[in-house]
């Protein structure tokens, strides 16, 4: 179902760029020097807007958790020389008025904040009647539902300059990168919240310099309308995230080798032979469901003789067979184990919850 948004377009936020939108900057704002020797580099990589943090929320205490207002003084300074405008993170109410006081051009709700919906309410009341652009990073589980609400509170309170970032997701998985990008929920807001501006922040996702590029390039490839990039002077001594921000000179290697992805083709003959395979794989999808369907009926049939013997709802032995079968014939045809995985997860699940009510029918 798709959600009800009053959402003007990125391109009339009154900011100047043409193709991606990219925001970069340090990770924290650290001394005067560091942010305008960042600033004036990150101005010539080909980024837009400088970005840097205020406040931020640490795990522990006794971290460096933000030089306040007088790193707002330095950002407006660096807007002085750079030209450029600037943008920071808040998470309650005195952040908003602060931001409004220094003329901040964009500010963006942090992961920790967006989870929390009382602290999203107080900030989109802070936000009533202002004009400034707002961008809601995902929460840090993956739950649409939570980003969705968040922004919804937003715009409710009269936020239209409203867009998302995808910083990725925490998992219980291990993987490569800091946060899981799990890009299906990405692709779900984008269904359900047509015309939101999507940014993605590959910095937060990956955590380490060498996996930026490609999943920059990703985003790009799945349309997202700009990045996020931390760029500092020198990574090395940064007081937070070091391992994931580049210098500047990194960061316009970085942006001038991506590749803005044509939202529709125009040439007819591409068109055409696209479609075709568009068409087959209509045909494909209506087989899928109805072999689903079948399935089920089978299913149910299995619950009835489940019933008749008294027997319990799973069978391990028999879910474990399946599921190590389908996965090797996946491998055996070049497709990735977990996904096929996953696939017949859902189907067992469903399987599942299908045998239950022929089963509870019984009593």
């Amino acid at each position: 179902m798709s959600v009800d948004l009053d959402i003007t377009p990125i391109k009339d936020w009154g900011f100047e760029f043409d193709g991606p939108l990219i925001i970069a900057g340090p990770c924290s704002a650290e001394s005067r020097e560091q942010v305008l020797e960042t600033a004036k580099g990150v101005a010539k990589s080909g980024a837009h807007m400088l970005r840097a943090g205020i406040w931020k929320p640490r795990t522990r205490p006794n971290c460096f958790e933000g030089m306040g207002e007088e790193g707002l003084k330095w950002l407006v300074e660096a807007r002085e020389v750079t030209g450029m405008p600037i943008s920071v993170e808040t998470a309650n109410p005195e952040h908003v008025e602060l931001c409004l006081k220094y003329n901040v051009d964009l500010i963006w709700v942090g992961a920790r904040t967006t989870v929390n919906p009382f602290a999203v309410q107080a900030l989109a009341d802070s936000l009533e009647g202002s004009d400034i652009p707002v961008l809601v990073k995902n929460p840090i589980n993956p739950d649409v539902e939570l980003w969705i609400g968040a922004l919804e509170r937003l715009n409710k309170a009269g936020v239209t300059k409203l867009g998302a970032i995808h910083r990725g997701f925490s998992s219980a998985r291990a993987t490569e990168y800091r946060n899981a990008p799990n890009w299906r929920i990405f692709i779900e807001l984008r269904r359900r919240c047509e015309g939101m501006p999507i940014i993605c922040d590959p910095s937060h996702l990956c955590g380490k310099r060498a996996l930026i590029p490609a999943v920059a390039q990703k985003a790009l490839d799945l349309l997202f309308d700009g990045l996020m990039i931390e760029s500092h002077i020198n990574p090395d001594v940064a007081l937070s995230d070091s391992k994931q921000q580049f210098t500047p000179d990194d960061l316009a290697k970085v942006i001038a080798d991506l590749k803005p992805r044509n939202p529709a083709a125009t040439d007819e003959n591409f068109i055409l032979s696209i479609e075709k395979e568009r068409i087959r794989l209509g045909e494909i999808d209506d087989q899928i469901v109805d072999l689903l369907d079948e399935r089920m009926q089978l299913s149910r049939h299995i619950g009835e003789l489940k019933r008749s013997r008294g027997l319990a709802l799973l069978q391990p032995a028999q879910w474990k067979k399946t599921a190590e079968r389908r996965v090797e014939e996946a491998e055996k045809r070049g497709m990735d184990a977990h996904f096929m995985l996953r696939v017949f997860q859902y189907i067992h699940e469903e399987s599942l919850r299908q045998q239950e009510d022929i089963i509870a029918g019984e009593e």
